[in-house]
């Protein structure tokens, strides 16, 4: 019997994919290429999922961990002969607990089904980013997934209380704890998220979920200089008393591409400004957040550190501001083919950094543009580069400067394929030796996700 007749027996005929239904999938960034895979397995449990990686194990077979497929460094990238494994059946909210701020759910359960559910229920999931209709939680957790609300709520680390985990030899550690505290011993589900697979399949989750917050504020704010940007974080963070939410900043570079180049998107401010925040706050009062809202966004006037300042008066214009800071559509589209970057680095390191990539770029290739944005709030910059088919070299002019200013390869999106050999950018030689050793330890015969993260 061929192991794919055994897999099909374990998952059903709707739980095995192959050929044609295998090659229309996508096997590169941004839903490009054919995946070549030798199948594509779909179990709807953890059971399921632990007699099929029980049986990988006995055939040496490599397999692929696939969630919603939004990843931006070739994380799901298969190889011919490989299997993928996805979660997209296993998409069940199995509880809500409303006293206690908890929700139990499924890997393959999306983003903005989760996030609906919480608000259903009077509470908020802290996690948010573009790709929520699609994004699914176990892919989420596997790449410690950042987004919109890192500045306030955390990483995706810091929404989970307990996992559920399938080990490459099939072995099941469920340790679906709920409670807030609970110091006993190693905290196992950190060994897991942010570890893209390559330790073990994640099945299950308990969220932290938070009390929602219904009074939000939005406003566009216009800056001339850099230094600006970060004196307005800091007074903002202070006078919202916490409860700032966003921060997300977009160079002039972005703004004049999608609203003068493109026309993609309404001119907001009547002058050119070197910087654009958009900035929102989160409260539970309506009245007193807009009055708070508004006296720290006069004061940032009165103290000449932001230009302009333009408050939402609607959610509909409040959507328009994250239209524009949103629309990576709209930059792919002028840029295409481009380089995507997720960077971090202190606050204080980036107009220097900036500066430096965007004239080596210039510099380097002419027709290239340098287009640069991001949370910022959590000193996470996103930089588009191109059009231009010189990725490597332009790796190594963003990575290379990011060295020397001790920054991270990859803030949210996770290592993958693409940025592989530059993680000693980032990580040192013990550091990335243990790495391995942890490997070693949990998968042996390199199964899981081969040659992510590292070869």
């Amino acid at each position: 019997m061929s192991l794919l007749t055994e897999l099909e027996a374990i998952v059903g005929s709707n739980g095995l994919l192959q050929g044609d239904a295998v090659a229309a999938r996508p096997n590169e960034n941004m839903g490009h290429g054919s995946c070549p895979a030798a199948a594509i397995v779909r179990p709807a449990n953890t059971e399921q999922l632990a007699a099929v990686m029980k049986l990988c194990h006995q055939h040496n077979q490599p397999v692929v961990p696939m969630g919603g497929l939004t990843g931006l460094v070739n994380g799901t990238q298969c190889q011919p002969g490989q299997i993928g494994i996805s979660t997209e059946r296993m998409r069940t909210i199995e509880n809500i607990d409303e006293l206690a701020g908890t929700m139990t759910v499924q890997a393959g359960v999306v983003l903005e089904t989760a996030q609906n559910a919480a608000s259903e229920h009077g509470w908020q999931l802290a996690m948010d980013w573009g790709a929520r209709g699609s994004a699914q939680i176990g892919g989420a957790l596997a790449t410690n997934a950042g987004g919109n609300s890192v500045v306030r709520s955390g990483m995706a680390r810091e929404q989970v209380l307990g996992l559920e985990v399938v080990l490459a030899d099939g072995t099941v550690i469920s340790s679906m704890n709920e409670m807030l505290k609970n110091n006993t011993g190693y905290d196992l589900k950190q060994l897991f998220i942010g570890s893209e697979g390559t330790l073990g399949m994640i099945t299950r989750a308990v969220l932290r979920l938070r009390p929602a917050c219904n009074a939000v504020q939005t406003a566009m704010i216009a800056v001339d200089d850099f230094a600006s940007v970060g004196k307005i974080l800091r007074h903002l963070g202070s006078a919202f008393e916490g409860k700032l939410s966003s921060f997300e900043v977009m160079w002039q570079s972005m703004t004049d591409l999608l609203i003068k180049e493109t026309g993609r998107h309404q001119n907001l401010f009547d002058a050119d400004h070197g910087y654009t925040i958009l900035v929102e706050s989160s409260g539970v009062d309506e009245q007193r957040e807009a009055a708070q809202f508004e006296q720290a966004l006069g004061e940032l006037l009165e103290q000449e550190l932001a230009a302009d300042v333009l408050i939402a008066q609607s959610s509909q214009q409040a959507a328009q501001f994250w239209a524009l800071r949103d629309d990576i559509e709209g930059l792919m589209g002028a840029l295409y083919p481009l380089v995507p970057f997720d960077v971090s680095l202190p606050i204080r390191d980036m107009h220097a950094y900036t500066q430096a990539i965007t004239e080596r770029l210039q510099a380097a290739l002419p027709d290239c543009r340098c287009i640069i944005f991001g949370h910022l709030g959590d000193g996470n910059l996103h930089i588009v580069a191109g059009p231009t088919e010189q990725k490597e070299l332009v790796q190594e002019i963003v990575y290379g400067e990011l060295a020397q200013f001790g920054g991270a390869v990859s803030a949210e999106h996770g290592i993958g394929v693409d940025k592989r050999a530059y993680l000693s950018h980032s990580r040192n030689d013990a550091e990335i030796a243990l790495m391995k050793t942890i490997k070693q330890a949990l998968d042996p015969a390199d199964l899981l996700n081969p040659g992510k993260l590292f070869s």
